[in-house]
């Protein structure tokens, strides 16, 4: 008797409706398409996520004054109003000399404006309160912290001309990009700013009794253009303008500055002027040879790839009409050369998976079948695009790994659905009728599977804080792309079905295999006459694809499903009759924990490294040099010049490895096909640029943001070609030896730190120690650098360099005033202060221009004047009194004490107490977890030191935050994300059973995957990547119960059937032979489904688990695969494609065992329980 005899057929409706109305699907179809690839085609590209960070920067001058001062009256008052604003999280404070600095941070509910205002508002309270300095002379800036602030690239010039030049044709070129819509500005770098110099004779000039006044007021008043008013001549009126800026620098030296006794005193007497750059802040160097660079910034949600593009033609245009050919134009940090590349080889992953994928599902489904399944995924991708371009978000490797993740999965659902329409069209029934009665039969099954692996990714989406804003595009993809594919599952691909599926499919004849060969191979041959290469080879290849796949291919696949297959299946069917003999499934279940058990003790014996983050190789090098506070900007540069000498030599000495090349030399051949036909080749060197830059904003990120000059610190960056391009050769390994080489090589005050480039979300360093509990900052300090000492005798393995948030030994000289005689003599502070800040810095008292440049005037005394102390303090303060007297008074008769002393440079302070850290980064090939465990042992060792006990005696305390407190904070989230998903499972799948044991069931499968997981992991020696390992784990929370749901629903239903097949009441059981029937035949014929979504899922992953690239793009142009292994994504995505490619593998063979045995099991012990309390049966136990 057939099945539909004894059933009640149901349909689904929406799948019946599409099905009844199928012009309108083949519409929906097109119009998805189109929309789809227009999507894709106009995403802006970038690495990662564009996130906006609630952060807001304010920064208060307050020139003159101590970081002390600067304390008290401006960075309490406002901590004080910042404090009661909702939803901060963090107020980080820095005072220095001149300068204050706090920055807020917001939690991510409020957004970056919403947060400036907020921050706005609270600092105009804070200036109303008589607490806080009333005389700030320049008005606070609040910034909101923007990502698009750091450069898409650099462009450098380079040639033997003066730098005036190159810096003319650098405004030019910056003039063109900043026309472009998707840029926002362009900073020139390398180029000392032009000043017209006014430098005071301190000994002329007293002698002549002018003061700086005098030539500040003289200048003001004479370089200036003054409209005078209309005169009307000849009944025309015209606009009267005296002309009085200087157009010649020159002409400035006969500037009256003083007429006194009928005499004029002019400048070239007291003072020496000249044009030129203005006092050196910074040097940059390319390859040891002086650039000028401009950073190219773009807008908020610019294409950075078409960006860029557009940088490089409008260039090559503007070289060809306007630049020398000698000057050289580079580009550095292109940041669309690794975007390009990640999201390439992300895109290739998605292509090679999707025949790994079609290419099984051929197998076990026939070609036309697989191509009904097949459909899913181009259409739920872009119908994914569609809804991700709608919703703002970028392509990103974040949204590209979420599609290949969900590659084997889309095609889960539609091969559920063809499987089973398949079964019941060889039963006999017709297309239409299969597919809406077939797909009524599992289609709230596959949405519940579905749902449940969606519920696995909700927690994921609530991630907070910004390591949630970076990670939750994979859950939020992954839920759109899978909700897609459920919609075309049950609306799309029931028509196709419908009226496309056979259950016999007809095989060509040898002479049509060879015409549409032939066909297709002219056509292709046509397309290389015109020519349109790709295409070419594309219906060349489809050509060869139809003579193989009939035959060859096809054979195979009749084979393995006429054969293979049902061999599976009986042999399955026999495995499972064997293990439900008597006390076998008992012992089953037992051996199952064993396995269990015996994984989690593996993980014990053999723990894997912990990592926060992947561990990448990097893309380029920092090298940090840092001389003592102080050190002029000229020793900086010499110093750095010895530096970068000492890394040429591990970059140019010759390696065995490399056969006597250094990794200099190491070049990469790269071919491209240009417009006209032709082959272009470029040389690509596996050391692209070394970038050396000295003084102005050198400073390591690590440190926090950097005020003033930093004339003592350099930056040194080593950039690599891309990884395709490396021949095999580890960028980690040549940190190491730089390292090496630079350690003790340089006098212990000189500190040199080699970084790498961070993937992903902001980290804090590995290693930071918070010390804090006295308001005294002396005291911090004092503790500070006891600690330091005895952690840097210690010799701790794999410390990069201890250093302090704060520098310390800042030289300064402090003048201490007698105020009552300056108060008789007429002079105040502020006056004092005012003259010998003009004697040193100089003051800007107006502008030189020079056809369209202006230029600032300076005032300041000239070299020798400034550079000796006895000079600044006898020069004499000339003013008049309130009597109308002239008096002359030097600065020394004032001065009471001068006291030389050497103190820090800041104050820092965290929600609203003072803080000062120690931190430092971990060297390469340690592990950072490792690193900081040593480091608390060794502090619990410190506190029981005499100062150690003196430490704590003075009520200080101190607590590891930085990376590891965030790996805490997030491993705990991640943990509960896990428990939550998994109760989100289980209440799905209670609402759909209708049960709790068969949940508890399908729920056993989520267990065994992670003793696949921690197996997979300690066998094949991985790491234990907290981030990328944890929410594989989480996906696969949802992934695999997909298999025990397909598996135990459909077994479920074989019993229903059986029951009204033998007419059985409602407390009535079917006999326990019955029910043995049901699970064997109910895993015999969901195997091949159940096989097929593992397969496709764990084959999806394949090529990112494994790191194999294969460049489609270039293999159907030129035939060249560009085939490597490895990568960025490889390594960023490989730990997590790895966890649930294990998990998923181990879970599945078990599944297909441990599930049916422990239904078998649960329902005896139900009935037992029944029988033995005299429970009224129920059908559904």
């Amino acid at each position: 008797m057939k099945e539909e005899n004894y059933n009640k057929w149901r349909e689904f409706g929406p799948s019946s409706l599409s099905v009844n109305n199928r012009k309108t699907i083949y519409l929906l179809i097109l119009v998805l398409l189109t929309g789809g690839i227009s999507a894709y085609l106009n995403m802006p590209r970038e690495s990662f996520p564009e996130v906006q960070i609630p952060e807001i920067y304010v920064n208060i001058p307050y020139p003159g004054n101590s970081p002390e001062i600067i304390e008290d009256k401006i960075i309490k008052p406002f901590e004080k109003e910042l404090n009661t604003i909702k939803g901060v999280e963090k107020i980080n404070s820095t005072a220095i000399q001149d300068f204050g600095v706090v920055m807020v941070e917001f939690n991510f509910e409020i957004s970056p404006k919403e947060a400036k205002r907020l921050v706005e508002d609270a600092l105009k309270d804070a200036r109303s309160n008589k607490s806080f300095t009333q005389d700030l002379p320049v008005e606070p800036t609040i910034q909101e912290m923007d990502v698009n602030e750091f450069p898409i690239i650099n462009i450098n010039l380079s040639g033997n001309y003066p730098v005036s030049f190159l810096k003319k044709n650098a405004e030019k070129i910056k003039n063109e990009i900043e026309s472009l819509p998707e840029i926002n500005s362009v900073d020139i770098r390398g180029v000392q700013e032009k000043k017209l110099k006014v430098e005071i004779r301190k000994y002329d000039a007293e002698a002549k009794q002018v003061s700086f006044s005098d030539v500040e007021g003289a200048i003001q008043s004479e370089n200036t253009t003054i409209g005078a008013g209309n005169i009307k001549l000849d009944g025309i009126d015209h606009f009267v303008i005296i002309e009085g800026k200087y157009t010649n620098y020159n002409d400035l030296r006969n500037l009256v500055v003083k007429h006194e006794d009928a005499k004029n005193i002019y400048l070239w007497e007291v003072a020496d002027v000249s044009f030129g750059d203005a006092d050196t802040s910074s040097y940059a160097r390319q390859n040891s040879s002086p650039v000028v660079m401009l950073d190219v910034k773009k807008r908020a949600g610019a294409n950075i790839i078409k960006a860029i593009d557009k940088i490089k033609v409008l260039l090559t245009a503007f070289k060809k009409k306007t630049l020398p050919n000698d000057i050289e134009v580079t580009f550095t940090n292109d940041q669309s050369n690794q975007i390009r590349s990640q999201i390439s080889n992300l895109e290739n992953s998605i292509i090679f998976g999707v025949l790994l994928v079609v290419g099984v599902l051929l197998f076990f489904l026939g070609f036309r079948n697989a191509l009904f399944v097949g459909i899913a995924i181009p259409l739920s991708m872009f119908i994914s695009f569609l809804l991700l371009n709608l919703a703002g978000v970028s392509l990103n490797i974040m949204v590209l790994f979420s599609l290949v993740l969900a590659l084997g999965m889309l095609v889960d659902n539609g091969i559920v659905v063809v499987e089973n329409v398949y079964r019941l069209m060889a039963n006999g029934m017709n297309s239409f009728e299969a597919t809406k009665k077939g797909v009524g039969e599992i289609a709230w099954p596959i949405i519940a599977s579905t749902a449940t692996t969606l519920a696995a990714f909700v927690p994921l989406a609530l991630w907070p804080g910004i390591m949630g804003e970076f990670m939750q595009y994979l859950p939020i993809t992954l839920m759109i792309v899978l909700g897609s594919s459920l919609f075309v599952a049950l609306i799309i691909n029931p028509v196709l079905i419908a009226v496309l599926m056979k259950v016999h499919a007809s095989i060509l004849s040898k002479k049509r295999i060879w015409v549409f060969f032939c066909v297709f191979s002219f056509l292709g041959c046509c397309c290389y006459l015109i020519p349109i290469i790709w295409l070419g080879n594309l219906l060349v290849v489809i050509g060869l694809f139809i003579v193989v796949f009939n035959f060859f291919l096809n054979p195979l696949t009749l084979r393995f499903q006429d054969k293979t297959l049902p061999w599976l299946e009986k042999n399955y069917q026999r495995l499972l009759t064997y293990l439900l003999i008597g006390t076998r499934p008992i012992k089953l279940l037992f051996a199952t924990f064993g396995i269990l058990l015996f994984s989690f003790v593996l993980v014990g014996f053999f723990p894997p490294k912990v990592l926060f983050f992947p561990d990448n190789q990097p893309n380029y090098l920092n090298v940090f040099v840092e001389l003592p506070v102080g050190t002029n900007i000229k020793q900086t540069n010499k110093q750095t010049s010895k530096i970068k000498a000492e890394i040429d030599k591990v970059l140019t000495s010759p390696l065995m490895e490399l056969n006597g090349q250094s990794y200099r030399s190491v070049y990469d051949v790269h071919k491209t096909k240009t417009s006209n036909g032709t082959t272009k080749i470029d040389t690509i060197y596996f050391v692209e640029s070394i970038i050396e830059q000295v003084g102005k904003g050198t400073s390591d990120p690590m440190e926090g943001p950097s005020f003033g000059e930093t004339p003592n610190k350099s930056r040194i960056t080593i950039s690599f070609c891309e990884f395709s391009h490396r021949k095999g050769l580890n960028t980690s390994t040549v940190k190491k030896k730089i390292e090496a080489a630079l350690n003790n090589k340089f006098h212990a005050d000189v500190k040199i730190i080699v970084d790498k480039e961070k993937n992903g979300p902001p980290q804090e360093p590995p290693v930071n120690i918070e010390i804090f509990g006295s308001e005294n900052y002396s005291d911090l300090i004092l503790e500070a650098v006891k600690i330091k000492e005895y952690l840097d005798t210690n010799k701790i393995k794999g410390l990069q360099k201890l250093k302090l948030s704060v520098e310390l030994n800042k030289a300064e000289i402090k003048l201490l005033l007698d105020r009552e005689y300056a108060k008789r003599s007429g002079l105040s502070t502020g006056q004092i202060a005012s003259t010998i800040r003009t004697a040193l810095f100089g003051k800007d008292v107006s502008t030189y221009s020079e056809g369209e440049d202006n230029f600032d005037i300076n005032i300041r005394f000239n070299k020798n004047d400034r550079s000796s102390l006895e000079s600044i303090l006898n020069q004499s303060i000339m003013f008049m009194n309130n009597r109308g007297q002239k008096l002359k008074i030097p600065i020394s008769a004032v001065v009471k004490e001068i006291d030389i002393v050497h103190k820090n440079d800041a104050i820092k302070r965290l929600n609203l107490d003072n803080l000062i850290t120690i931190f430092s980064g971990v060297k390469e090939g340690y592990n950072e977890n490792e690193v900081v465990e040593l480091i608390k042992q060794k502090m619990k060792a410190y506190k029981l030191t005499k100062p150690g006990k003196g430490f704590v005696n003075k009520g200080l305390s101190f607590r590891f935050t930085g990376k590891i407190k965030e790996q805490n904070k997030e491993m705990a989230f991640l943990s509960s994300a896990l428990l939550i998903a998994v109760f989100l499972i289980l209440l799905i799948l209670v609402t759909q059973f209708n049960s709790f044991s068969t949940p508890f069931i399908i729920l056993f499968s989520v267990v065994l995957s992670l003793s696949g997981v921690f197996l997979g992991i300690v066998i094949a020696r991985n790491d234990f990547v907290i981030i990328m390992t944890m929410i594989g784990i989480i996906s696969l929370a949802g992934i695999v119960v997909n298999n025990a749901i397909v598996l135990v629903d459909y077994t479920n239903l074989l019993r229903k059937r059986k029951r009204k097949q033998l007419n059985l009441i409602q407390t009535n059981q079917l006999p326990i032979e019955e029910v043995k029937k049901a699970i064997i035949l109910g895993g015999k014929r969901r195997l091949r489904p159940v096989l097929l979504t593992a397969i496709t899922t764990v084959l999806g992953l394949l090529p990112l688990a494994t790191g194999l690239n294969i460049n489609f793009v270039t293999l159907f142009t030129r035939f060249d695969p560009q085939l490597f292994f490895g990568g960025d994504n490889v390594i960023f995505f490989g730990p997590m494609s790895l966890t649930i490619i294990y998990g998923l593998t181990f879970a599945t063979f078990l599944t297909l065992v441990v599930v049916p045995i422990m239904y078998f099991l649960i329902y005896k012990f139900k009935l037992w329980v029944y029988q033995l309390f005299g429970f009224t049966l129920r059908s559904n136990i």
